[in-house]
C-alpha cells in the first residue's frame, strides 16, 4: 500500500498509479453531488443537453454538507452511503468522471465500469466529516440550488484524505479485508 498526493483533473496514467488499498490526498477541485443531484444529470444526459459540470477528470464526493458557521468556508462535509448512486455512476464514468468519493461497498456494475473506463472508487471515513471540511478551501453551489445540501458545489481541496476502495485493476479493498479474516 502506498500514499499518493494526486491534483483534479486527474489523467487515466495518475488513475492507472493508484491501487486499492492505498492512501490519496487529493488537492484541487472536486464536484459534489448525491442522489437527487445524479437524477437530474442523468435526465440531462438522455435530453441529449449539457451538464453543469465538467466530468472529465474530475471527482464527485457524495455529501450534502451542512450549512457553514459564521467564518467557515463549510459545515461538516462527511461521506454519504455510496450504493445509492450506483445507478447513476457508469454513465458518468463513460462521460469521464474518474472517481467517486463516499462510503460503503459499490455494485458489481460500478466496479465493472471502473475497470472499463479507468476509474477508482475512494472511502471517505465516516463520522469524520468536521475533519474532512477542514481540508475544504473554498465551496460555491453551481447547480440545482433548490436541493439545499445536496445542491451540486464545486470544492476547492487541500489533501483531502481518502482511501482506494476499487481500483482500475477489479481488486476491492473491502472483499480482501474479508478474505484474510474468513482464513
Amino acid at each position: 500500500m502506498a500514499e499518493h498526493h494526486i491534483t483534479t483533473p486527474v489523467t487515466d496514467e495518475v488513475i492507472g498509479k493508484l491501487q486499492a488499498g492505498d492512501s490519496i490526498f487529493i488537492s484541487g477541485y472536486l464536484y459534489t453531488g448525491r442522489d437527487s443531484a445524479h437524477k437530474k444529470l442523468l435526465d440531462l444526459i438522455k435530453e441529449g443537453k449539457d451538464l453543469p459540470i465538467e466530468l472529465k477528470g474530475q471527482f464527485i464526493y457524495y455529501v450534502g454538507p451542512t450549512p457553514a458557521r459564521p467564518g467557515k468556508v463549510i459545515g461538516s462535509a462527511g461521506p454519504t452511503t455510496s450504493y445509492r448512486m450506483d445507478s447513476f455512476a457508469p454513465t458518468l464514468h463513460k462521460l469521464g468522471l474518474k472517481g467517486t468519493i463516499g462510503k460503503g461497498a459499490r455494485s458489481k456494475e460500478v466496479k465493472e465500469s471502473l475497470k472499463k473506463y479507468k476509474g477508482v472508487y475512494l472511502a471517505a471515513v465516516g463520522g469524520a466529516g468536521a475533519l474532512i471540511s477542514k481540508s475544504i478551501e473554498e465551496a460555491e453551489v453551481i447547480a440545482y440550488p433548490e436541493l439545499g445540501p445536496e445542491a451540486i458545489r464545486k470544492i476547492k481541496v487541500k489533501d483531502c484524505p481518502c482511501i482506494v476502495i476499487n481500483d482500475m485493476y477489479g481488486e476491492d479493498l473491502y472483499e480482501d479485508g474479508k478474505r484474510k479474516y474468513q482464513k
